[in-house]
């Protein structure tokens, strides 16, 4: 087995911690803003090392961690948990903004495949407020 190096590009991280299902969506990411490393924006080929720390938004979700570890390879996702420590304050804002989104889907008018017109006008009415 190879040991982990000292240092990773943090599009080769995001990707290594299952943050992203590929490389060029990492990549994509960081290059549009969506990636600070110690409270600074990165660019793809920026270096992670232990103990920076990462800002990411995802989804319109947000995700603070610290480097705990440089993954050698994309492994499993428990192993992949293991190269960093999320704060327990952004988890908590995850859940409720995941538990916001579902509370409202629930409340829109639900249909048998597409909708009609009257449903229609609800859902675009709906969408304006």
């Amino acid at each position: 087995m190879t040991e982990s190096p000292d240092a990773l590009r943090i599009d080769r991280w995001l990707y290594f911690c299952r943050f992203y299902r590929s490389r060029s969506l990492a990549t994509a990411a960081v290059s549009g803003g969506h990636v600070r490393i110690n409270g600074e924006r990165a660019t793809p080929g920026a270096r992670v090392k232990r103990g920076d720390r990462i800002e990411l938004i995802r989804d319109r979700l947000p995700y603070i961690m610290d480097v705990t570890a440089i993954p050698a390879r994309r492994g499993p996702a428990g192993e992949a948990r293991q190269c960093y420590e999320e704060d327990p304050g952004t988890v908590l804002e995850r859940e409720s903004l995941t538990q916001a989104l579902r509370q409202d889907r629930m409340l829109m008018p639900k249909t048998k495949g597409r909708p009609d017109k009257h449903t229609r006008r609800q859902l675009i009415k709906r969408k304006g407020e």
